[in-house]
């Protein structure tokens, strides 16, 4: 089974992460997992002023500080692993992701944030959940 874990650097993640590891049995050593970290665009304004190199260099810092931790963690549980990052707003680069790559299943956890506040704010778990056409498992 190809599973893709959305991960976000936050303690959230690492709970996800860890009941991954803890419940095994669950799914186990015979499946490729791809964590995938969303980072967020510089706005083209600023973006203008910088070179492309400094600009990717960027992006590859913020998903290093996001997705080594977990490269770690697969490493240490015997995961066939491996890390991507994008670029653009995480719900809908999850959701392209997990149809692009012919994803199984999508693993994530979520902040608790209450419905009011997904009105407000709005909820990265929502809006997977309204565009993948897989299950998403996801972990409080």
């Amino acid at each position: 089974m190809k599973i893709l874990l959305a991960v976000d650097g936050s303690a959230t993640t690492k709970r996800m992460l860890a009941m991954l590891a803890a419940h095994d049995e669950m799914l186990g050593h015979g499946h490729q997992y791809t964590a995938v970290t969303v980072v967020t665009p510089i706005p083209g304004r600023a973006a203008a002023f910088l070179s492309r190199e400094t600009i990717d260099g960027w992006y590859q810092e913020q998903a290093d500080e996001v997705l080594n931790p977990v490269r770690s963690f697969a490493a240490q549980n015997g995961w066939n692993f491996e890390a991507r990052h994008v670029i653009g707003h995480p719900g809908d680069q999850i959701a392209a992701l997990c149809e692009e790559g012919k994803f199984d299943l999508v693993v994530m956890g979520t902040h608790g944030h209450s419905m009011i506040g997904n009105v407000v704010m709005g909820s990265v778990a929502t809006r997977v959940l309204a565009l993948v056409k897989k299950p998403v498992l996801l972990v409080p």
